[in-house]
């Protein structure tokens, strides 16, 4: 039995290991990453309960609903905390995106496996079951959940829409889901494929994502610093920027423009010590304590409302900010 379980369960796990270690800049939020293993636990738990209700309604053979039903209900619920954390600018790559996925297939398989381990095949000799269970279905389930999220914010970073992002990112999951579950292919060619395809193009993903964050940290870090540089010194004016904003002046009230002035230091401040964190922790650093860092956080949440959509709207070509520059700022919370 104990042999059962570990070639069951160890395969997936240790390749979500090998994710968080290849997450050399540090993106994953531990919070966040036992959240996600969480909602695989509860996620499975509410998959067998519906798919034994639907079952029991719809009418269909097994295989028919294996193939092509169960692969909707399942990974429907295992995405919609990933897709929560995606909608609300908590996941701001698609390194992130995947090690979240993945975690939370891997916990929904956990709990499958020992369900299938305990009711079904507690006698079951044959090792080529847990092997495929462990190194097929595991792995299928992580992986489908770290695609969901992979494309998902893939696309997102091309600034094409959240809905279509997420319903290809969607699509893709179920096809892949459902495509293992057909065994169109032989249970252990099947499992090959899916540990030698999944673990490959997640590994390529995270090597490529890697390069262009730090292109992102490099790039955006100079260009506010020299902004910022220009504000303390009292010749923000002088700039591009600086004139944009004294132009705003014709649009909206002086005290919204001092706002907006205000609310563009802040958050510049904010961006740079949140790219530094990232540079901090790819390197080991110890992280400095801000006491001051709280009341900053909501001091530009503050502003933000002051300032309204109008005005955040107005700021735009200035911070250029997109879901990733929205992401760097919850680092700091």
């Amino acid at each position: 039995m104990a042999i059962k379980l570990l070639i069951s369960l160890i395969p997936v796990f240790l390749l979500l290991i090998m994710m968080l270690y290849l997450d050399s800049l540090k993106l994953v939020n531990k919070k966040l990453l036992l959240t996600c293993l969480g909602w695989g636990i509860v996620s499975s738990g509410l998959s067998y309960f519906l798919n034994t209700f639907l079952i029991n309604n719809l009418h269909v053979n097994f295989d028919t609903y294996s193939g092509f039903i169960a692969p909707v209900v399942e990974e429907t619920l295992k995405f919609s905390l990933l897709w929560v954390l995606i909608k609300t600018s908590r996941i701001g790559f698609m390194i992130d995106a995947a090690v979240y996925g993945f975690s939370i297939g891997a916990a929904f398989s956990l709990v499958e496996n020992l369900f299938y381990l305990f009711h079904y095949a507690a006698d079951e000799s044959n090792p080529m079951v847990w092997i495929t269970r462990g190194f097929g279905t595991a792995v299928m389930h992580g992986g489908a959940t770290a695609i969901f999220g992979i494309l998902s914010m893939g696309a997102l970073n091309r600034h094409s829409n959240l809905g279509l992002s997420s319903l290809i990112g969607a699509l893709s999951a179920m096809f892949i889901h459902g495509l293992f579950n057909q065994f169109l292919l032989s249970p252990l060619i099947s499992t090959v494929i899916m540990v030698l395809i999944i673990p490959i193009t997640i590994i390529s993903i995270f090597s490529l994502n890697e390069k262009s964050i730090r292109d992102w940290l490099e790039l955006e870090f100079d260009s506010e610093v020299n902004i910022l540089k220009m504000i303390r010194k009292g010749r923000f004016s002088e700039t591009r920027t600086g004139e944009f904003l004294v132009s705003l002046k014709a649009h909206f009230p002086s005290e919204m423009v001092f706002d907006m002035y205000c609310y563009i230091s802040l958050y510049l401040e904010l961006s740079i010590k949140a790219k530094s964190l990232i540079m901090l922790k790819e390197n080991d650093l110890e992280i400095p304590h801000d006491p001051e860092l709280s009341g900053k956080l909501k001091e530009l949440e503050a502003l933000r409302k002051n300032i309204g959509r109008g005005g955040c709207l107005a700021i735009a070509p200035v911070l250029r900010m997109n879901r990733k520059d929205i992401w760097k700022l919850s680092l700091l919370e």
